[in-house]
C-alpha cells in the first residue's frame, strides 16, 4: 500500500486502485475497488486546500436527502500521506463517458437522458444557500466587469466581440433579485456518465458553488454542440415543459459571459486551447445572431416528435 494512502481508514481493504487522467481538476483522482466488491472515487489535494476541500465535501453532504439522482455520494474526509495531503473518498457511479455515449444513441434516447439531466438539476437547486451570501446581482456584476476587462486587454480577436458585450451591457439588470441555491458549478456533459442499464449519473462536484440556479445553463453549449436534442430535453426537464421567457435571456446573459471568459482563460494552455475556444465561441455566437436574440438556433421549443 502507498504512503499516499496508508492512513486513509479501509485502505488495506483496497484491491486495485487506479489512477484517473481525464479532467481539468488539480486533484489527483483515483478509481479504487475493494476486496468484497465495492467500487469507490478518491480524491487527493495539497493540504494548503483543506478549507475549500473540507467546504466541497460538506456541501455535497447537503444533497443526501436527495435520492432519486445517481450521483458521487461523500463517504470520508481526512488527511493522509503524513500531513501533506488532503483526501476526499466518494461512491463511484458506474457508466460511459456522456459525451461517447449519446451520440451513438437514437433520437429518443437522447432527448430522454436530456430530460433526466433537466430533472436531476432541479432536485440539486431545491438546496438554498445561506443567507449571508452578497446579492447575486453584485456578485455578478463584479465578475462580468473582470470578464470584459481581461479579455479586451488579452489581444485575441473574436468575430461579434462587440456584439455580445453590447447584449452584455443592455442585460445587467435582469440579474437583480436572483434566488441563489446549490450549484453543481461544472453542469455539461463531461460530467456526466451513462450507466449499463441507460440512466444518467452525475460526477464531479469539486466545483460546486452556491448563485442563480440558472447560471448552470452557462455551459449547456457543451451539451448542444453534441447533442442539440438532448440540450433541448435537459431544459424541458429542468422547467417540466413550462420555460419562462425570462430564462431564455438569462441563459444568454450567462452564455455571453462565459464565451468571453474562455478565451483569456485558455491562454496559459497555449495556442491550440485558445484556437480552440476562439472556434467554440464563434460557433455559440453565431448560434445566437451574434447575440441579435436571445434564443439560440439549436433550441427545440416543444418536445420532438419522436
Amino acid at each position: 500500500m502507498s504512503q499516499l494512502f496508508s492512513e486513509i481508514p479501509g485502505a488495506s481493504a483496497w484491491s486495485n486502485v487506479q489512477e484517473i487522467h481525464k479532467g481539468w481538476s488539480s486533484d489527483n483522482k483515483y478509481h479504487i475497488q475493494t476486496a468484497d466488491g465495492r467500487e469507490l472515487l478518491l480524491r487527493i489535494s495539497d493540504f494548503t486546500q483543506y478549507d475549500k476541500k473540507q467546504r466541497e465535501f460538506e456541501s455535497v453532504k447537503k444533497l443526501h436527502h436527495i435520492d432519486n439522482i445517481l450521483m458521487s455520494r461523500p463517504l470520508d474526509f481526512g488527511i493522509c500521506n503524513s500531513g501533506q495531503s488532503v483526501y476526499s473518498l466518494f461512491t463511484w457511479v458506474n457508466g460511459e463517458d456522456a459525451e461517447g455515449v449519446i451520440p451513438s444513441l437514437n433520437a429518443e434516447q437522447q432527448y430522454q437522458l436530456g430530460v433526466q439531466a433537466g430533472e436531476a438539476l432541479a432536485k440539486l437547486h431545491e438546496i438554498h444557500a445561506e443567507q449571508d451570501l452578497v446579492p447575486w446581482a453584485e456578485h455578478y456584476n463584479a465578475k462580468i466587469n473582470r470578464y470584459i476587462r481581461n479579455f479586451e486587454s488579452c489581444g485575441i480577436a473574436l468575430k461579434g466581440a462587440d456584439q455580445t458585450i453590447s447584449f452584455i451591457e443592455q442585460n445587467r439588470h435582469l440579474l437583480e433579485n436572483r434566488p441563489q441555491t446549490f450549484q453543481h458549478g461544472d453542469y455539461h456533459v463531461g460530467n456526466m456518465v451513462v450507466t449499463p442499464s441507460g440512466e444518467l449519473g452525475i460526477i464531479d462536484f469539486n466545483r460546486l458553488d452556491y448563485g442563480d440556479p440558472w447560471e448552470e445553463f452557462n455551459r449547456i453549449t457543451w451539451c448542444a454542440g453534441l447533442s442539440p436534442l438532448f440540450a433541448s430535453g435537459r431544459i424541458h426537464g429542468y422547467f417540466n415543459n413550462d420555460v419562462p421567457d425570462l430564462f431564455f435571456r438569462l441563459m444568454a446573459l450567462y452564455i455571453a459571459s462565459n464565451q468571453l471568459s474562455s478565451i483569456p482563460w485558455a491562454i496559459p494552455f497555449g495556442k491550440e486551447e485558445v484556437d480552440d475556444m476562439v472556434q467554440q465561441a464563434e460557433e455559440v455566437l453565431e448560434a445566437y445572431d451574434y447575440f441579435q436574440n436571445y434564443i439560440p438556433k439549436w433550441y427545440l421549443p416543444s418536445c420532438p416528435d419522436l
